[in-house]
């Protein structure tokens, strides 16, 4: 059974607060854990120490036998030194769709037209 490292949810509405837990891939995200081994409160600061709190050694000891990081728990690691996070680069999903394609081909072909009636005009204009 694959066991995960994420963060389970406590805190008020609109007053998140997470608890850094090791728990199995099945479990409900507030529901049961193995381990909690740190917190992290996105509230405050991030200059400030107390956002986010950690217990190396146990995420060391979890890591070491094969507990794998949510995307958000890795990017925390990787803040503290505890893990690598590969920056993530996907050049695609900013290109336009086929619609806005379709329009900008659209654009361009018009703004073709309207360039060669003014050039065909002022050559017209040149010659009379």
């Amino acid at each position: 059974m694959s066991v995960k490292i994420r963060l389970s949810r406590g805190g008020s509405k609109k007053r998140p607060y997470y608890y850094v837990v090791v728990a199995h891939g099945t479990a409900p995200r507030d529901g049961r854990y193995i381990e909690q081994i740190g917190t992290f409160d996105p509230m405050l600061k991030k200059d400030n120490p107390e956002r986010v709190k950690l217990k190396e050694d146990r995420v060391k000891h979890w890591i070491g036998v094969g507990a794998q990081p949510t995307d958000r728990v890795l990017r925390l690691l990787d803040g503290a030194g505890l893990a690598k996070r590969e920056a993530q680069n996907n050049p695609d999903k900013a290109k336009p769709k086929k619609k806005a394609q379709e329009r900008a081909a659209a654009e361009a072909e018009k703004a073709a037209k309207a360039a060669e009636a003014a050039a065909a005009a002022a050559s017209a204009g040149d010659a009379a």
